[in-house]
């Protein structure tokens, strides 16, 4: 292909001696502009390997020319993209809107995880190479369920795949949704709720058609297996199906899986990997950017690229939950996907390889950073202890983080009644809203509260958490919940990140850490080691006078569903006869070192 050249849109300037670039946001420079009237066709009906036929609508430019095609596969309705997709088609893109299998126009019965949907992206990629108006390269766009849809194609590596731009796109289903480190989401509830059926199933207003607006009161019905049909929904059995395949193990998932090793190996495009310090799917887009980079099959595949912004699942706001993040926050994005497409998709020399592989959003000074990598490589992992004199109930009570490990050994108790679990602050958001108020859930005896005195200087965070707890319970199984929150001088009391795990899911055999395949038992009383390992991080400096404050808890309803503490093998099968009110303890000092361990950034 002859390649196009256009003049450079920056010169990078490293800094001497350091090791990471300098405040850059993600620029897309020139980029191809919308000169192009556009042809939209729709109904489309495209055959698939095994016969089923699925719909796709098209819109391109008014030339006789040929033109890369850009793909979209959706379960939302293809119809909800098209103005996104004239945006592309304006500027010499042909993109194709794809309804997923069993969705709407598309032939075939609804899944959400159908290991065909894989193939079907194949399929519809070599679909689009073969019309007489492509050029036979084929990249695709989308967010979410539709960031899924790439990765499951591009696992499949069609020829004429070319390259991908997912957005918050999901990790694999025990890494995030439906089950986050063993504990059902209740936001991916709703979603089920709403998606049962070949149509979106609405009964109100709000988000994911209404289901949130009742998600309190109905998420508390027990067995959880049963919740859709409680909700007067006939379809979508596939919700029974994710309750019953609780383990990784479980043959529901079987060829599914696409972050491992082995997919990775299968990628033969690069990535361009964009989520926000909010985003409830978060864990899918660094996972993917490291997991390419080391396994990717060509050079280009192990050259992806993340941006992450101080955004919600949406993506893309200057204004997240309330917190005005400055004129930075908001990018010209789909300029620098369309950057993007350019050079692999068009041929445009515009120096794509070249730009930096990382861009963050930090806030407090509320700035992009370009970075050389994920995790940071200036990063310095510091351990911060937790420590009390046994009474650290709520924000009232007397938990500490200190540096140093603490001489003495202590313990704080406090009671999880499923009964009456501790709320979470998100309200009727439907995801993570932002950085939102975690005051009132402090306020409770069933939270402990672990910060530090008011800093002196500036500490900024930003990159992968991990907690350490040592921690005992009454019952046979339950939850552990691990919060970091910036407070400020004025009380102010900001959520950023959290780390969750399943008791019963601690593996004995690899220091606690959470293992999808397999249960472990718990023994009442004993004190057993759990790492766990945030699933949403932070870009934050605690400004002077802020706190840096640890939240621990065994519930936050109703994001996630409650664990009623059974012990049983399935706790989605568990109910209300089966609950259990569990004394919890969390011990530290020296003979227990219960701590975090924050990415700190030295002073830029």
């Amino acid at each position: 292909m002859k390649r196009q050249i256009y003049f450079p849109i920056s010169v990078f300037i490293l800094l001497l001696n350091t090791q990471f670039i300098y405040a850059q946001a993600p620029n897309p420079g020139q980029y191809s502009q919308a000169v192009y009237n556009i042809i939209e066709e729709r109904g489309y009906l495209v055959p698939m390997r095994d016969g089923i036929l699925l719909s796709v609508d098209v819109y391109r430019p008014e030339s006789q020319d040929k033109f890369p095609g850009i793909l979209t596969i959706t379960p939302y309705d293809n119809v909800g993209p098209r103005e996104r997709a004239r945006w592309f088609a304006r500027r010499g893109y042909a993109v194709v809107l794809a309804d997923s299998r069993g969705r709407f126009d598309s032939e075939g019965d609804w899944e959400p995880f159908d290991y065909r949907h894989k193939t079907d992206g194949y399929d519809l990629v070599e679909w689009v190479a073969k019309q007489a108006w492509s050029t036979n390269s084929v990249g695709m766009i989308g967010g979410s369920y539709l960031g899924w849809t790439q990765w499951w194609t591009a696992s499949q590596a069609p020829p004429s795949l070319k390259v991908i731009a997912p957005a918050v796109a999901p990790p694999d289903p025990f890494e995030n949704i439906p089950y986050q480190n063993g504990i059902m989401l209740g936001p991916f509830v709703d979603w089920a709720s709403w998606m049962s059926g070949r149509t979106a199933q609405v009964i109100d207003e709000g988000p994911y058609g209404g289901f949130t607006n009742s998600r309190w009161e109905d998420l508390l019905h027990t067995p959880y297996l049963n919740i859709n049909e409680n909700r007067g929904l006939k379809n979508g059995d596939f919700w029974k199906s994710w309750v019953r395949a609780n383990l990784s193990t479980n043959s529901y998932w079987d060829g599914m899986e696409y972050q491992s090793p082995e997919n990775w190996n299968n990628i033969t495009v690069p990535s361009l990997n964009m989520t926000g310090w909010f985003d409830a799917d978060f864990p899918g887009s660094p996972i993917n950017y490291l997991g390419m980079k080391k396994h990717g099959s060509t050079s280009k595949a192990r050259r992806p690229s993340l941006i992450i912004g101080p955004w919600s699942h949406g993506l893309n706001y200057r204004v997240v939950a309330g917190v005005d993040y400055g004129p930075e926050a908001k990018i010209d994005l789909d300029g620098y996907i369309t950057r993007w497409f350019d050079y692999y998709l068009k041929g445009i020399e515009n120096g794509v390889p070249e730009d930096p592989r990382v861009y963050v959003f930090i806030m407090g000074p509320n700035r992009w950073f370009a970075e050389k990598d994920w995790p940071l490589p200036q990063t310095k992992w510091t351990d911060i202890y937790l420590q009390s004199n046994g009474n650290a109930n709520s924000s009232r009570g007397d938990g500490t983080l200190k540096w140093g490990l603490p001489k003495t050994t202590q313990n704080d108790t406090y009671t999880y009644d499923p009964n009456n679990p501790t709320p979470d602050p998100y309200g009727d958001h439907g995801h993570i809203p932002g950085a939102v108020d975690a005051s009132g859930p402090a306020l409770r005896n069933d939270v402990l509260v672990y910060q530090t005195d008011a800093l002196n200087k500036p500490i900024e965070v930003t990159g992968p958490i991990e907690a350490i707890l040592y921690a005992s319970t009454s019952a046979e199984d339950t939850d552990w919940m691990v919060r970091l929150v910036d407070v400020g001088p004025d009380g102010s009391q900001m959520l950023l990140g959290e780390g969750v795990m399943r008791a019963r899911n601690r593996d004995p055999k690899n220091k606690g850490k959470f293992n999808a395949a397999e249960l472990s038992m718990i023994k009442p009383s004993q004190i057993y080691r759990y790492q766990i390992n945030f699933w949403r991080v932070t870009g934050n400096v605690f400004g002077i006078g802020h706190r840096i404050r640890i939240e621990i808890s065994s519930s936050y309803y109703p994001f996630y569903l409650r664990n009623l503490n059974s012990g049983l093998d399935n706790s989605g099968l568990a109910t209300d006869r089966d609950m259990v009110v569990a004394k919890q303890k969390i011990y530290h000092g020296s003979d227990y070192p219960s701590k975090i361990i924050l990415p700190i950034i030295p002073r830029r």
